[in-house]
């Protein structure tokens, strides 16, 4: 039999989950003895070379409140060809496409080794991949040639028919009309004053409102072409004029006087950037790249004055409430973020700088929408060219290691319940039977919101023994858990992901020597990490300290 250690390691090659217990104990009462929660490491894209996607649709659990999907768990009636979901335990009619399913003609889904299987599905139109870049201008020229450089670098490794979008900004922002026609053409906004979403699509001209539509469904109907609008162009059509346009690209021409900090609208820009997204492509997976060398000095977002004198907010500032931009600037950035989020859309921030540039205040940008972020002193360095040349990286197998607007999942046997997700994600606020009402993490939910993915991104998903104390679970029983990711592939097929697992129950009283070897300490190590820096997000720092320490003690007392 193989060790537990080779038994974790296996499981985390095949499905990418790392639980904290990998024997659970099996009441509310013993699973809080263990100090350490019931919880999971999740990486959804986990890469597999040997995972062959399958071109058909999942079978769904008929259960309203389940829909749980066919998976090697379930027991199949063969001759009846009739499935018991493991989680519900509904019968369920297979297809008529399963009827010459048999005991040696079984579909992937129901082979032990496919715990973790994925979908290509055919549903509405394919959304090409859409990356709209957001140019702060007011940089050293030596460092704007850099990233102009860096910037066409990245055409020649977008897919052609990819949507590229520019949008530069100083104490101005220009939204550039992209055509082949070889005019250059840009709507200027002010950077003092911010807009809603329905202003700067009426002011850009673009047709149609933004309205709250299928996921993943651009603004037409299924027998069109995806559109484009003037402002979003495949590479293919405008790369030697964007080439041309980024090569042209000056400093910001406004002067600056002795003294003083350039006026950079940053807050501005990038409300501008989600607008134009909400308005053209909503709910569809999409990329704004923000780069920026500099704190922004002017408008809705500004951290700092432009007075040299005026030095930006310390650490000591923040501590005695003293940051004056701050709290404004955080909610402008979280609001925005949150609209990002909301339709699906990723924001990355590139911020090279010697000084501080703000990243305090718009880290919940990249934080919950799942992209990058990067700090370097310059765009002119080997740090920044290569990290961003490896955002386009691809796999082994020759495509973009991305994924877009994808949603989770998450469904338990009746024992469990969820209790949160920590990681790149928002709640769907989706309740259900099991929804646990204690929260770690972002709770109250079983469905989460991840608008960017790659084959490293890792959450952390925490649940909670709600089976009793005096109703035994009978003997060589096991919990279940399934995860549904679905998401639009670099290829922008639309793809579900399931990955479903089960673990043995014991009882804490006469099998701890089990439940403790079945111990993941490396998985049990990130998980309070997690839950440690959650908490110190809006709890005072040595609180969390002592939190995490007496948390460690009463480990090692319960086990000795």
């Amino acid at each position: 039999m193989a060790t537990y250690l080779e038994f974790i390691q296996q499981n985390e090659e095949r499905d990418g989950v790392r639980f904290s217990w990998n024997v659970w104990p099996c009441s509310r009462l013993e699973a809080t003895r263990m100090v350490v929660p019931l919880a999971c490491l999740l990486t959804p894209l986990k890469e597999r070379l040997d995972l062959p996607p399958v071109q058909y649709e999942p079978v769904l659990c008929s259960r309203p409140t389940c829909k749980a999907v066919l998976n090697p768990l379930c027991q199949v009636d063969y001759r009846a060809k009739l499935w018991a979901c493991n989680f519900c335990f509904q019968r369920n009619q297979f297809p008529p496409a399963y009827a010459g399913i048999s005991e040696v003609n079984q579909p992937a889904e129901l082979m032990p080794q496919f715990s973790t299987i994925e979908y290509i599905v055919q549903r509405g139109p394919q959304t090409p991949l859409i990356f709209l870049y957001v140019v702060d201008t007011c940089l050293e020229e030596e460092d704007l040639q850099a990233l102009k450089e860096s910037l066409q670098m990245s055409l020649s490794l977008l897919p052609p028919d990819a949507l590229v979008g520019l949008i530069t900004f100083g104490r101005m922002i220009q939204v550039h009309e992209l055509s082949c026609e070889g005019i250059s053409k840009s709507y200027v906004f002010r950077g003092t004053k911010d807009l809603t979403a329905k202003q700067i699509q009426d002011m850009l001209g673009l047709s149609r409102p933004a309205v709250p539509i299928q996921q993943g469904r651009p603004l037409q109907s299924p027998d069109q072409p995806v559109i484009s609008s003037r402002f979003l162009q495949p590479v293919h059509k405008i790369d030697m004029n964007l080439t041309d346009l980024l090569g042209e690209l000056q400093r910001d021409p406004w002067p600056v006087t002795q003294g003083k900090r350039p006026l950079r609208s940053t807050g501005i820009a990038l409300s501008i950037a989600v607008g134009l997204l909400e308005g053209t492509f909503p709910n569809t997976g999409a990329r704004i790249m923000l780069f920026t060398g500099g704190p922004p000095t002017q408008g809705p977002g500004m951290v700092v004055g432009d007075e040299l004198k005026t030095p930006i907010r310390s650490w000591h500032d923040i501590e005695k409430d003293n940051a004056r931009f701050m709290k404004k600037a955080t909610k402008h950035y979280e609001i925005l973020a949150n609209r990002a989020a909301a339709n699906g859309h990723c924001i990355d921030i590139y911020a090279c700088a010697l000084d501080q540039t703000g990243l305090l205040e718009m880290k919940c940008c990249a934080n919950l929408t799942g992209g990058h972020m990067v700090m370097g002193d310059s765009f002119n360095t080997s740090l920044f060219k290569q990290t961003f040349q490896r955002v386009f990286n691809k796999g082994l197998n020759g495509e973009f290691r991305m994924a877009f607007g994808a949603s989770l999942d998450v469904k338990t046997s009746r024992e469990l319940k969820i209790a949160g997700a920590i990681g790149p994600c928002i709640s769907l606020n989706t309740k259900g039977p099991c929804v646990s009402e204690n929260e770690l993490g972002i709770g109250g939910t079983s469905q989460w919101k991840i608008c960017s993915l790659d084959p490293s991104t890792t959450l952390a998903i925490y649940f909670e023994v709600v089976n009793q104390h005096n109703a035994p679970i009978p003997q060589g029983g096991r919990g279940a858990v399934q995860f549904v990711t679905q998401y639009q592939h670099s290829s922008t097929q639309k793809r579900i992901r399931v990955t479903t697992i089960a673990r043995n129950w014991a009882d804490a009283q006469s099998q701890l020597q089990h439940i403790e070897a079945a111990f993941d300490q490396e998985a049990a190590a990130v998980l309070m990490a997690r839950l440690g820096v959650y908490r110190a997000e809006s709890e005072e720092g040595p609180d969390v300290l002592r939190w995490l320490d007496r948390q460690l003690i009463r480990l090692v007392r319960a086990t000795g």
